[in-house]
């Protein structure tokens, strides 16, 4: 993978979060809220795994496609990427 794709992909992470799938943030849950169950007070009920999942459609990412633009060029150029621009 080049440098351009990557910048890209780095660009799309940022905006839909993290890859690798819904599969991965339920695995994690599970072994928090199993962390959690062995360490909560008797007579209270321990949290499920629910809770322990992130919401990565919180945050809505308002930018402009000129602003995404932007910052997929920086992230380009940050990894040694060069930028050719064209006028015409």
């Amino acid at each position: 993978m080049g440098a351009a794709e990557l910048a890209e992909w780095r660009a799309y992470e940022q905006i839909t979060g993290p890859l690798g799938g819904a599969r991965s943030d339920m695995h994690a849950a599970i072994v928090a809220a199993a962390i959690c169950a062995v360490n909560t007070p008797k007579g209270k009920t321990p949290r499920p795994p629910a809770d322990f999942i992130p919401r990565w459609d919180r945050v809505r990412v308002r930018k402009t496609p000129e602003e995404l633009f932007k910052q997929a060029m920086a992230a380009h150029t940050a990894l040694g990427g060069q930028v050719n621009v064209r006028n015409n």
